[in-house]
């Protein structure tokens, strides 16, 4: 569900009020969907950071809630409100189709150190994602994973039948809704601000999140029973409006892309072992707490219905998609076999 235009209107009004204009302005604006402390949060007080020991500009975060939803973010920096965003491809999707291929499930190995290799080295990520944010007037920076997509709900799951008619929560993408629909259940869009009620009131039955949001948003206190599906990851990327960027020197754009590297770094460092830690937290604050890890049997009842998403992925995203797809897997390919 969309945040209002009246609130999008009053929130870029407010922005906007006495500040000089994004190419001119010594304060840049960072939104981002998460909370303090949170993985984008990580990377975009690292990107501060930097910004501001190598230059005499200032960069003002804005979290999740303070400027709207995603869609709402995502508003602001298309129309320069906002110099940088972070949205992930869960909710970019719905404009930029072929950012759907990370809801392609099983197509992503749940081996940590290979993910992080892939983003590294993958030409898809590196290359072709660049260009497709280019089309839509964003300067993509950098598209990082934060961590194993985590499935809680009202009961264990250990196959597709345990979601048959279950509501579970996705973000306002096709493709994620065509996975939950192939598993059996009801996928159900709801802005992540109405999660947590949704939950405790019944109105949806589960979701899915990386744990470590899990563990900070208290999703664990109203949807106790976590498993571990190892259907995906949750990827985000962070982003500049393409006017503003372009508008700047060639050694201020330098110097943004070093600080999206020194994040990026950063931010990788920040996520290995954080998944442990976070299950670690949620098990100490709750004896409610039931933890699954499908066997790879189990998986596989899963994986069987992946095929029949990846074709929707196709039809959802002609030429771009397929050419996508096929990079995407020849990296893939190419670091597991390294």
């Amino acid at each position: 569900m969309k945040s209002s235009a009246l609130f999008t209107r009053t929130a870029a009004g407010a922005l906007a009020l006495g500040l000089s204009t994004a190419a001119f302005a010594d304060t840049w604006r960072y939104a981002h969907e998460e909370y303090e402390g949170d993985v984008q949060d990580v990377y975009a007080v690292a990107f501060k950071e930097y910004i501001e020991a190598n230059s005499d500009h200032t960069l003002e975060i804005y979290r999740f809630g303070e400027l709207g939803e995603s869609d709402d973010i995502m508003e602001q920096a298309q129309s320069g409100i906002l110099e940088f965003v972070n949205q992930s491809p869960g909710f970019s999707g719905a404009w930029l189709p072929p950012a759907q291929i990370f809801f392609v499930p099983y197509l992503l190995p749940t081996d940590e150190q290979t993910v992080l290799e892939f983003f590294n080295e993958s030409e898809a990520i590196n290359e072709m994602f660049p260009e497709l944010y280019a089309e839509h007037d964003l300067e993509l920076l950098k598209m990082y994973p934060e961590g194993e997509m985590v499935v809680t709900a009202d009961e264990p799951i250990t196959s597709p039948e345990d979601l048959n008619n279950k509501k579970i929560r996705v973000m306002t993408n096709p493709l994620l809704s065509e996975t939950y629909d192939a598993f059996g259940a009801s996928p159900t869009p709801l802005p992540w601000g109405e999660v947590y009620g949704g939950l405790q009131t019944g109105v949806i039955d589960g979701q899915e999140n990386p744990i470590f949001w899990i563990e900070s948003g208290g999703l664990y206190e109203v949807s106790p029973n976590l498993t571990f599906t190892g259907h995906g990851w949750f990827v985000t990327a962070s982003m500049a409006n393409q006017d503003f960027f372009e508008g700047l020197s060639d050694s201020e754009q330098q110097m943004i892309r070093e600080a999206a590297n020194v994040a990026y770094d950063h931010t990788m460092e920040h996520i290995q072992g954080l998944a442990d830690e976070s299950l670690e937290k949620i098990r100490e604050d709750s004896d409610e707490v039931t933890v699954t890890r499908l066997t790879d049997e189990q998986i596989e009842a899963f994986k069987a219905q992946a095929p029949q998403v990846e074709q929707a992925y196709l039809e959802m995203t002609g030429e771009d998609g397929e050419a996508l797809l096929e990079q995407f897997k020849a990296d893939l390919e190419e670091v597991q076999s390294n």
